[in-house]
């Protein structure tokens, strides 16, 4: 399970230089996405942009930070390609000059009608730079007849099916913008005189911001000079926030729609020890995500918890591939077993989820050559038996493992002692969100948006 992107935006009623202030907040997102970043400031006439590809510290330093300000306005943007290329040209934010000006367009979630909508540009005659949704999403803003930004934006929204959080800034705004039902998270932040739109409230808490409110599904934010503003464009729409934002995606100590992620995490510990109980010396998480779950279990349980892998942090998605002759190196470049602790011990190891099933293989064997006496692997979700079309860059449903194994099975081809993961009931009670407000879609095949045929007739979701 990959991350997505991040996006940011912080708007101040002094001519302030935002750029760091922006790069501080991507810099809180970067686990949301490792392929590129890009910041984009305002003045009040033109808008300064730079991307690159790579992670924060990679792509911005002082010079350059610099050399964009100064500016009222500032967006930004950290990106993992679940749709298009790892190119630069896919990099955002997207800077269009249009009829409204110039915009800056920073997106978080996927389209899934996108190639619809891109046939329908081409023939109106627009060419393409990269290959993302989130292009042909600007694209619809600037070809639009409409009379103001603000409508051009709903027009937008109104043609393009699926996920989206976005941070828009024009010249002399800020926007934010929540799909209809809020699959992707989007916050509202406030610093003295700074109002500050975040995909987490962990990156408000890098900058002593406050945090405001969550920004409801099917709502359109403005900022401006006069003030902020709130549109509610899509009021009947179900909300259906991505469970994985909790089980995996969002950073611990961020707040998504009012519960805690490390509360929630904890809770799925929890839950997962009630459910499945097993004689063992220690409990270990996988870090970083499957951590908070290990210690709910480990209250839960009474068995102690800790540390038993150690994670090279310096490793992102583009660290050197290993040659053929020590390709089986495989998880040992990202994570190593503590000998000493893990030696002679029955194991529960708890981790987030299970995909391929590749990586989760490498972990049991490692565990196991290190001295491990027995390795019993917990999962602290439900089995993923569908693809995700919303923005998590999960393989088809032929690539996963609990789509065409039993537990048994999958247990069997990890060779550990034992298997189990988290019923959806208690993944659902876990993140005690009112009744009916997660998208479940890659554990159940309930799908919130509708599918096109094209992606029904792959053969992606039913076998």
């Amino acid at each position: 399970m990959k991350e997505f992107c991040g996006v940011y935006g912080i708007y101040s009623y002094d001519k302030d230089n935002l750029s760091k202030s922006v790069y501080y907040g991507l810099y809180a997102l970067q686990h949301r996405g490792q392929e590129s970043a890009g910041i984009a400031v305002a003045d009040g006439k033109t808008i300064k942009i730079h991307r690159g590809m790579g992670l924060c510290a990679v792509v911005f330093n002082e010079e350059i930070l610099s050399s964009l300000a100064p500016g009222h306005i500032a967006s930004g943007h950290v990106r993992y390609s679940t749709t298009g290329s790892s190119t630069i040209e896919n990099a955002q934010p997207i800077v269009m000059d249009t009829k409204y000006g110039p915009i800056a367009f920073s997106h978080n979630g996927n389209i899934v009608n996108s190639d619809e909508l891109k046939d329908e540009l081409k023939y109106e005659g627009h060419a393409f730079k990269g290959s993302s949704d989130s292009e042909i999403m600007a694209l619809i803003i600037a070809s639009s007849k409409e009379p103001t930004i603000e409508k051009a934006i709903l027009e937008m929204v109104n043609k393009s099916h699926g996920a989206f959080s976005l941070v828009i800034m024009t010249k002399d705004k800020l926007i934010g913008l929540r799909d209809p039902n809020g699959l992707r998270p989007l916050c509202l932040g406030k610093l003295g005189d700074q109002y500050i739109i975040s995909s987490e409230t962990a990156a408000l808490d890098v900058l002593g911001a406050h945090f405001v409110r969550d920004i409801s599904n099917g709502e359109m934010i403005i900022i401006d000079k006069t003030g902020v503003h709130s549109t509610i464009y899509a009021p009947r729409a179900k909300k259906s926030l991505c469970a994985f934002e909790f089980i995996y995606l969002a950073r611990p100590d961020s707040r998504m729609d009012g519960r805690s992620v490390y509360e929630a995490r904890v809770t799925m510990g929890k839950c997962l020890a009630k459910q499945n109980k097993v004689d063992a010396d220690i409990i270990i998480g996988v870090p970083d995500s499957g951590i908070a779950a290990a210690i709910g279990y480990a209250q839960e349980s009474k068995i102690p918890f800790t540390e038993g892998l150690i994670k090279n942090r310096y490793i992102g998605r583009t660290f050197i591939q290993p040659s053929q002759a020590i390709r089986s190196l495989g998880v040992k470049l990202k994570l190593n077993p503590i000998k000493e602790v893990v030696r002679g011990k029955k194991l529960v190891v708890i981790d987030d989820s299970i995909v391929r099933g590749t990586t989760s293989k490498q972990i049991v064997k490692i565990l196991q050559d290190a001295g491990a006496r027995e390795v019993h692997m917990r999962i602290s979700s439900p089995p993923i038996l569908y693809p995700c079309f919303y923005g998590i860059d999960t393989p088809s449903r032929s690539e996963l493992i609990a789509s065409s194994m039993s537990i048994d099975s999958v247990a069997k081809f990890l060779e550990a002692d034992s298997l189990a993961y988290l019923s959806i009931r208690d993944l659902v009670n876990s993140i005690s969100l009112p009744k009916g407000s997660l998208c479940l879609a890659c554990l159940n095949g309930d799908y919130c948006v509708e599918l096109p045929e094209k992606l029904k007739n792959l053969n992606l979701i039913f076998k």
